[in-house]
């Protein structure tokens, strides 16, 4: 791994009740891409806090900043992490002024969960596509009505700013400014190192549609999404499906629609078509098969659908996402 002729400064904000894994997450993966380089370390990493003290995260981690917000040296870029204490620092004019201006002259500004309070209340998010962790992006949404919320997507660009889901998927997105900075055999040095995904595509949800489903899912419900995908290379019909849960098919179609919020042929395709992305990165059968296998009558018929939901091929997934 080839480090830059200069090293990139790497800000990241602490505060009061923020969440750790927002702040750690991404300084590890800055960290792994400093320890896997030869010569001088890509990234200089700097805590940058509001003021000199301690500040306490929820889950009681202590963190001393090297730099607060004012003599904070020049930087790249800036990670705002999210937490608890993010929807009250978020007030806090003198933080958010600092950010404003901090955002002329960094290189990319990047909020972690829901840390997109904090960089929205800024004004510098308005028009612009933001993500967030899943169960805030409505009351975000409602807050900031200027702003463009994407609930499901991992992580988002819109110009120098960058907006990532909950916790974890601030870890995808740092490995994306990696590759971005360093190249991809950079990343997948770095993803090897922490034993994580080489890329997770922004544009996946932030959780699996089965884990979503499983977390809505109540009753008789409950076991449905289980068997669809036990069953996904036959014939599922909505009086298959209602046969399963011992519904009419008109109690069926209500219940689900109230459960899932779409319907059954809609939440079926989903599934197959993330089983299909599955398949694809993880073995190296041909495209026919996976068709048929998640339950596709047709390898053109999957084709379109794939491409109508990821706005690529098949092929083009695999090619880009099954390093």
């Amino acid at each position: 791994m080839n480090p830059p002729p200069m090293s990139r400064a790497i800000g990241l904000l602490a505060y009061g009740d923020m969440q750790a894994l927002d702040l750690a997450g991404p300084l590890d993966v800055f960290g792994a891409a400093n320890a896997l380089a030869t010569g001088r370390p890509p990234y200089e990493l700097q805590i940058i806090g509001l003021s000199t003290g301690a500040v306490r995260a929820e889950n009681g981690l202590a963190i001393l900043p090297a730099y607060t917000i004012e003599d904070a040296p020049t930087l790249d870029t800036l990670v705002i992490p999210g937490g608890a204490g993010s929807r009250i620092v978020n007030a806090d004019a003198r933080l958010l002024d600092w950010l404003r201006r901090r955002a002329k002259t960094t290189r990319r500004v990047v909020s972690v969960c829901t840390g997109a309070y904090v960089l929205a209340a800024t004004g510098l998010l308005d028009g612009r596509r933001v993500t967030t962790h899943w169960q805030f992006a409505d009351d975000l949404a409602r807050r900031f009505p200027t702003i463009r919320v994407e609930p499901d997507r991992l992580f988002l660009r819109d110009d120098c700013f960058a907006t990532s889901g909950g916790l974890t998927a601030g870890m995808d997105l740092t490995l994306a400014l990696v590759e971005e900075d360093l190249g991809a055999v950079a990343a997948l040095a770095v993803a090897r190192y922490l034993v994580m995904y080489v890329k997770r595509p922004g544009n996946q949800a932030q959780f699996s549609a089965p884990l979503a489903a499983q977390t809505q899912a109540t009753g008789r419900m409950g076991g449905l999404v289980n068997w669809l995908l036990a069953h996904l290379n036959g014939d599922i019909t909505s009086e298959r499906m209602a046969e399963q849960v011992s519904m009419s098919v008109r109690h069926f179609r209500r219940v689900f629609a109230e459960t899932f919020g779409t319907s059954p042929a809609r939440f079926v395709e989903h599934l197959r078509l993330e089983q299909a992305c599955l398949r694809l990165t993880q073995n190296n059968s041909s495209i026919e098969r996976i068709a048929s296998g998640v339950g596709f009558h047709s390898a053109d018929a999957f084709r379109r659908a794939f491409h109508a939901r990821y706005g690529a091929t098949p092929g083009e997934y695999r090619e880009r996402f099954a390093r």
